[in-house]
């Protein structure tokens, strides 16, 4: 089933993937998903030892989350960021599959 999304969200994702701050975060995702804020920026901090505020990293969340391309869930008191790949097989459905 071939889905369709109108330019305006085919350039929200395009955007958003555009950033190294936001794909890594969907790499974070993508080995471990339902990762609280806390847990995003502590690995940030890990991996490299720099460290980004927790209001940047939730800007970027943000900016995620309007393009669809994770999803958030509350577990308790805790909000969780898991990987939505559905946004980038439609984008590369629609768009990038006719130069692949």
């Amino acid at each position: 089933m071939f889905v369709y999304v109108h330019d305006e969200q085919l350039d929200l994702i395009f955007k958003t993937l555009g950033d190294a701050t936001r794909r890594r975060i969907l790499d974070l995702l993508q080995e471990r998903s339902e990762r609280s804020l806390f847990e995003i920026c502590a690995s940030f901090a890990a991996a490299d030892g720099k460290s980004l505020s927790r209001q940047t990293i939730s800007q970027h969340l943000d900016m995620l989350e309007r393009a669809g391309l994770i999803i958030t869930s509350w577990k308790g008191r805790t909000k969780t960021h898991s990987l939505n790949v559905a946004p980038m097989q439609v984008a590369t459905n629609q768009w990038l599959k006719k130069y692949l």
